[in-house]
């Protein structure tokens, strides 16, 4: 009966698929065809930036120069400050590009500074360029401007068909995250490019985190870029985009200029020009810290289902980082792990190691599906003495439960991804700990050892965690609960705060479905 109704189901799917492909067209990719293979540019020490940076490189032999970039508008000033005083070469790699107020500003500084005679590279992953098509074909044609898409979409109208056929290869994405200038200076860390992610949306605010690096982290960065732009997954835009759909010459310009006069760009463009981190960064005084830094990356191959097991980020992570003899910090919004990683926590906080995990609260993430494969760990974790910490929706005087706070926000979602160990160590990249970072998606980042990060790291959490996120604890018969401070009083939840009785049934019902590997 079982495998009849199997049987039935496969066929129907075939039947779909035979349909979708007759009706849409054939969802498979072009030709790859000519393309030329460029580098990372050498020889930029002559720029302002070069020349600005070398003084200080010198001093520091083998050291790159880190700065956390914790504040969204300081993240986004640094890279249109970057952008603006580029000189010979802009690279530029991303998961998400929102057609939002700032990533229309982004996209328009790499504009301009190519109209300067700026080399730029464009790389986004093709999942989320739905609308932009337009856009970053227009933009290719500028001079100077080159824009490819990694592991496109054949189809690039009804996109989702193309799931029908190739599930395999589209289920995999590029999470990369870089923003590289001169080959000098580089930012990597967490946050994609959106309104959400730089303190520009209304509604919504995420918790992101980046650093911004100069020297040999630079060029390993670089060189990583390298890799991506030249392998067989990155396609130019020209060979996916026909060239009567692009924008004509000049619409993306006018349409930026519009853009900056609305009062609500103003607003945000004269607090980001009033910051004092800009002023820092625009007269070179930024106080950088010198540590020995190392770059932790994912083999474009991995979405090809290419590279070998021993070759994933996840396992150069743990190798880079070591095993943590007193204290382990994890910052993860998406954090689904596996049953080894239980057991693997657990004797850590069972032999004396303080293991600290920051994570999203159901009310306060963004994918439900994904705190559904965290929560069904949570009663074990807390049990081995793990501490679990969720970040609340809404929190402390800068983000009251009615009106809006200074970034312009009611509400805020973690979307940081950090590791701290042993106050010696710390990454800051894209990684999640989640199988999808682990098994499909290519990551990056950059571990940084610094016992002045990691006791930056240490303090944020021993000091503001309590009061932004729910602390998760077992009573004595093994029941959850959660303690929440707020205004000096200390209450206690016993179902998971902010949420609705059929928001909690559907996660529990999404916590028995065998879908952890695609979360």
């Amino acid at each position: 009966m079982r495998a009849a109704a199997l049987r039935q189901g496969v066929a129907g799917a075939a039947v779909l698929v035979a349909v979708a492909v007759a009706a849409f067209g054939c969802t498979s990719l072009p030709p790859l065809g000519q393309r030329t293979a460029t580098v990372a540019l050498a020889g930029t020490e002559a720029t302002q930036m070069g020349q600005a940076i070398a003084p200080l490189a010198a001093a520091y032999p083998g050291r790159s120069g880190v700065l956390p970039l914790i504040d969204g508008r300081d993240a986004f000033a640094a890279r249109v400050l970057l952008a603006h005083h580029a000189q010979r070469s802009l690279d530029v790699q991303y998961y998400i590009w929102r057609n939002d107020l700032t990533g229309t500003l982004m996209l328009d500084a790499l504009r301009s500074a190519a109209a300067r005679g700026v080399r730029v590279r464009l790389l986004l992953d093709d999942n989320n360029t739905a609308g932009l098509d337009p856009v970053l074909a227009a933009l290719d044609r500028e001079p100077n401007v080159e824009v490819r898409l990694f592991n496109p979409f054949g189809m690039r109208r009804w996109r989702a068909l193309g799931y029908l056929t190739e599930f395999s290869r589209l289920n995999r994405r590029m999470h990369n995250k870089s923003f590289t200038a001169d080959n000098q200076a580089t930012i990597v860390g967490g946050r994609n490019i959106g309104d959400e992610y730089f303190g520009a949306a209304g509604d919504m605010l995420f918790v992101d985190l980046d650093v911004l690096a100069v020297g040999p982290a630079v060029r390993a960065v670089s060189q990583d870029f390298d890799r991506y732009w030249n392998s067989v997954s990155a396609y130019p835009v020209t060979a996916l985009v026909s060239p009567e759909d692009a924008e004509a010459p000049g619409v993306f310009a006018e349409r930026a200029a519009g853009l900056r006069r609305q009062e609500g760009a103003q607003r945000y463009l004269e607090a980001i020009r009033s910051s004092p981190f800009a002023e820092q960064l625009a007269r070179r005084r930024l106080p950088l810290e010198w540590s020995i830094t190392r770059l932790v990356s994912d083999d474009p191959g991995k979405v090809l289902g290419e590279a070998h097991p021993d070759s994933r980020m996840a396992v150069g992570l743990r190798k880079l980082l070591g095993e943590p003899e007193r204290q382990l910090d994890i910052v993860s919004p998406y954090f689904v792990p596996t049953r080894d990683t239980v057991e693997t926590l657990g004797d850590f906080a069972r032999r004396g190691v303080k293991v600290r995990i920051l994570t999203n609260s159901l009310e306060a993430t963004d994918v439900a599906a994904v705190h559904a494969g965290y929560a069904k760990w949570r009663r074990e974790l807390a049990a081995s003495g793990v501490a679990l910490f969720e970040l609340r929706r809404r929190w402390g005087p800068e983000l009251p439960a009615a009106g809006k706070g200074r970034f312009g926000s009611s509400a805020s979602s973690l979307h940081a991804k950090t590791f701290g160990v042993d106050g010696r160590s710390v990454y800051i990249g894209s990684f999640n700990m989640d199988r999808r970072s682990i098994d499909l998606n290519t990551e990056m980042g950059l571990v940084i050892d610094s016992p002045a990060l990691a006791g930056q790291l240490d303090r944020t959490l021993g000091e503001d965690m309590p009061d932004t996120a729910y602390e998760v604890r077992l009573d004595k018969e093994g029941k959850l609960y959660w303690l929440e401070r707020s205004g000096g009083k200390l209450l206690r939840h016993e179902q998971e705060p902010g949420t609705t009785i059929w928001k909690r049934a559907g996660v529990r019902v999404l916590s028995l479905l065998p879908i952890d590997w695609l979360l």
